[in-house]
């Protein structure tokens, strides 16, 4: 990835406007929709499922960017590439089987991603990096939006990023950033190495989405071409 992508998480999102919440957000400048799916059981907590997904299919052409916190994945994988998602985020902790979901996803025509909790370790890629489009860092622990942002996820990104390169897969699998993403951080998290910044309530919460994205967006690339020029 050469530049900055933001990613709007609907889970900060005013559900009872959701349509429209989305279409503004594209309107302001989104690149992707992060939409958090949550079964209650992986974490406490739960969320949307494909019925959701699919009306969000319909009122915009952004990329879905869908994470699955959801317990056997692997069952669910064609459901919700049917109702529109374009990326599909599985956990190895809930993939005793992880070569095979990731396949399975690329197999149902769509983008795999691995999710890091923040106590996962990189080595859980070992074997299925060459085979991903991105890795998605989380900077809390899942199941709630609005948590502070982990410090400690800073460290894992530039290791992720230096994996990647001595991998040459720069150019293929992109790194994602989710958990208390806001204007103060967004250079901090791209210059450690990620390039794509999912943030909830960080755009939702904020009078002027095209603004906090621009800015979010602007914060990111200063740091991405510093980042650069460091090398």
């Amino acid at each position: 990835m050469h530049h900055v992508r933001i990613a709007p998480s609907i889970l900060a999102a005013d559900f009872g406007r959701l349509a429209e919440e989305v279409s503004a957000v594209e309107r302001a400048s989104a690149d992707l929709i992060h939409i958090d799916v949550m079964d209650g059981h992986f974490v406490p907590n739960l969320t949307l499922g494909p019925v959701v997904i699919e009306a969000v299919r319909k009122v915009t052409k952004l990329p879905l960017d869908v994470h699955l916190m959801i317990e056997e994945p692997d069952r669910w994988i064609d459901a919700y590439a049917q109702a529109g998602a374009d990326i599909l985020h599985v956990h190895p902790e809930v993939c005793p089987h992880l070569h095979r979901v990731i396949q399975q996803i690329r197999h149902a025509g769509k983008q795999a991603a691995v999710v890091l909790n923040p106590a996962t370790p990189l080595q859980v890629l070992d074997h299925v990096l060459q085979d991903l489009s991105m890795v998605l860092v989380m900077s809390v622990n899942p199941g709630f939006g609005g948590q502070s942002f982990i410090p400690s996820a800073l460290p894992k990104i530039t290791a992720l990023r230096q994996l990647i390169e001595a991998r040459g897969l720069a150019d293929v699998v992109s790194i994602s950033v989710d958990g208390g993403i806001k204007l103060d951080n967004a250079a901090e998290v791209i210059a450690a190495g990620a390039d794509t910044l999912v943030s909830g309530s960080g755009i939702f919460a904020t009078r002027d989405y095209a603004q906090t994205i621009a800015e979010l967006r602007t914060r990111g690339t200063d740091a991405l071409h510093r980042r650069s020029t460091q090398r």
